[in-house]
């Protein structure tokens, strides 16, 4: 299936990101949600979209 961009939503990018968690793939959420955030209306939308996809290199912890 090939899409345009340009019409995706930014409801659109959130499924894709939520799809994401669910696989597992927290880097791909995180673009997503980026995505989401930048086509965002206003500024506090896409705050709490970045707050809810936090980017998972930053946020992962090291272990022995």
């Amino acid at each position: 299936m090939i899409c345009d961009p340009s019409g995706l939503t930014v409801a659109d990018y959130l499924d894709g990101a939520r799809e994401m968690v669910a696989a597992n793939r927290p880097y791909l959420a995180h673009l997503l949600a980026e995505e989401a955030a930048r086509h965002a209306t206003d500024a506090a939308t896409a705050a709490g979209i970045r707050a809810s996809f936090p980017d998972p290199t930053m946020t992962r912890t090291e272990s022995d």
